[in-house]
């Protein structure tokens, strides 16, 4: 048997970022005795952090085969078919994992933690209704229990019940006891409905004041002009859509020193997009099993001046690391369409369209306005030539946002631009329309606002970002989403010569669409009301030698503009991190 200091060890080291040493010290362990099954588990954790899953379910499987056989390890055995259902889940083996939860829940119904995996896996397989039975099954058995309440929110959004999601998470809260991130799965919610602006802002606010630990904010060299030690807090540098506007942030520059990573997102090994990413940091710190006090003094240990935070309170964000400011200046960018709340980011990236003027009283922190676009989008470089669309064919209008995107508001707004153009249908695709309770609420909220289900047609998945791609050809004009517009759909929409139809709303989330359409060079996409969204609609509909020049010349267009101009948006962005530096040199 290993040792426990051994193997303590082991782990003290992937939880402070050195996963390979981890990794390398316990597989010796394992090699010089292959019976040691506490040294086993551990090795399979540790590889499915890294990303490692072929090996790490592999070594589950082998522990789980030893245990069955083995009467005095029984009792280990839900446990460990947790472990192994974990690591399944992370590897896109989401069906095989809901069978190892439902059998450890079979021999042992008292076992609760299943239920926290069994919801999470429904909700990836699609199976909404079956993952809110499971979450109503954990919290029949423990009621207050923040982290499942938690878990079943997630899937009555993902069933398309947003606003039940928001209440279960408002009760949560109430409750006491609730981590941050069920504060910021709330924020995160609250963003796809018409919540009144100034509650928006209240429930912002009040995350700042969740912040734990004592405000010890770091201090490097005062020296406004000195290169500077940029740091970046993400989760998703990887295949994500982050990641199509991360890189010209991370061109590297003269007047930066070093560009440090801190990376807490897990992606499988060979992740392209990572690989990319990677080559342009100097340093890059995996620090998803890291506690928040140890990316606290990795930031801290870097000499970080800059932190850039592109998550905010979007999934697994870590703005927790953050509560006692481990660098003096931080500034929230691209991942999240709203104010952060939090007390140590004291800077968001902004456009003078998404946050005008006056903006700053709905946000904690000061704006930085990079104009003419806050974004700057890297397309895909494997993506598929534009095509055509037959011009005899019905007009086809589109959508491949979340589903969770489509408002009650939303579905009216685009029944008027349809009833502007008889005969025209509805091309819908996203993931959650492999779920039928998803795909169900859809079609009713379609069908209130006077769209018949025979006008529409719904796609769940491709299997590329290149046959996502090319579904573009089959749809004329592409819809947007209120009160929470599309980012990296409405880029893919131009990049394929698709036009976008926007409406222009009243906080960051309702006005990107504008934003990106003005840097893109076409503003006239964007209505100021839902009539005039409807009068948008039925122009490009009838005009068909616009719409066939624009299949062809939309991204030689986009190519040229402010959009996808990286050269001139790193100098924009990195301008406007020197601004925020030397605000802070003059305190």
């Amino acid at each position: 048997m290993a040792s426990v200091a051994a193997l303590e060890k082991a782990l003290k080291d992937a939880r402070e970022g050195r996963l390979p040493n981890a990794i390398a010290a316990v597989r010796t362990m394992v090699q010089c005795n292959p019976k040691d099954l506490e040294a086993a588990q551990v090795l399979a954790s540790l590889l499915a952090d890294a990303g490692q899953f072929t090996q790490a379910i592999h070594h589950f499987s082998r522990v789980l085969t030893v245990a069955q056989a083995d009467a005095r390890v029984r009792n280990l055995l839900a446990p460990i078919r947790n472990n192994y259902a974990n690591t399944l889940l992370a590897a896109g083996r989401g069906r095989e994992a809901i069978e190892q939860w439902r059998v450890a829940l079979a021999a042992d119904p008292s076992y609760r933690v299943a239920y926290l995996g069994l919801t999470r896996a429904l909700i990836e397989c699609h199976d909404a209704a079956g993952a809110i039975e499971a979450g109503e099954q954990g919290l029949a058995m423990e009621p207050n229990w923040p982290q499942l309440s938690h878990n079943l929110a997630n899937a009555l959004e993902a069933a398309g019940r947003t606003e039940e999601s928001i209440a279960l998470l408002r009760k949560t809260l109430d409750m006491g006891g609730a981590e941050a991130n069920v504060h910021s799965r709330l924020l995160q919610a609250i963003n796809y409905v018409d919540l009144p602006l100034a509650e928006s802002v209240a429930l912002h606010r009040a995350f700042g004041a969740r912040a734990r630990g004592e405000w010890n904010p770091a201090v490097t060299d005062r020296d406004p002009d000195r290169p500077l030690r940029v740091g970046i807090l993400s989760g998703d540098l990887r295949t994500h859509s982050v990641s199509f506007f991360a890189q010209s942030v991370m061109e590297r520059r003269r007047d930066v020193a070093a560009l440090v990573v801190f990376s807490y997102g897990v992606a499988k090994e060979g992740d392209p997009m990572r690989a990319r990413l990677k080559a342009l940091a100097h340093e890059w710190i995996d620090c998803g099993m890291m506690a928040d006090s140890l990316i606290d003094r990795q930031i801290r240990d870097s000499k970080i001046d800059v932190l850039l935070d592109l998550g905010g309170h979007t999934s697994g964000g870590r703005l927790t690391a953050l509560d006692t400011g481990p660098a003096p200046v931080v500034v929230t960018a691209i991942g999240y369409p709203n104010s952060t709340g939090h007390r140590a980011v004291g800077w968001r990236v902004v456009d003078s369209i998404t946050d005008p003027p006056g903006a700053e009283e709905h946000s904690t922190e000061k704006l930085l306005r990079i104009d003419p676009c806050f974004l700057c989008y890297t397309p895909p470089s494997d993506s598929p030539t534009p095509v055509a669309r037959d011009a005899s064919a019905p007009i086809t209008f589109g959508s491949f946002n979340l589903a969770t995107k489509i408002s009650p508001r939303c579905a009216k707004l685009w029944a008027e631009a349809m009833r502007a153009v008889p005969a025209s249908r509805l091309l819908l695709k996203s993931a959650a329309m492999a779920d039928p309770s998803a795909t169900a609420r859809i079609m009713t909220l379609l069908e209130n606002a006077g769209i018949s289900q025979d006008r529409v047609e719904v796609i769940a998945q491709t299997e590329s970002v290149a046959e996502h791609l090319a579904l573009y050809s089959s749809i004329d004009i592409a819809l947007d989403t209120v009160p929470y517009n599309g980012t990296t759909t409405t880029c893919e929409a131009l990049w394929m010569g698709v036009p976008v139809l926007t409406l222009m709303g009243d906080r960051h989330a309702a006005r990107v669409g504008a934003s990106l359409l003005a840097a893109c060079g076409h503003p006239e996409w964007v209505a100021d009301t839902p009539e005039a969204f409807a009068s948008l609609a039925q122009s490009l509909a009838a005009n068909s030698a616009e719409r066939a020049r624009l299949r062809t010349t939309l991204r030689s267009e986009l190519t040229a503009s402010a959009l996808c101009d990286r050269a001139a948006y790193t100098e924009r962005f990195h301008g406007a991190l020197r601004h925020a530096w030397q605000s802070w040199c003059r305190l």
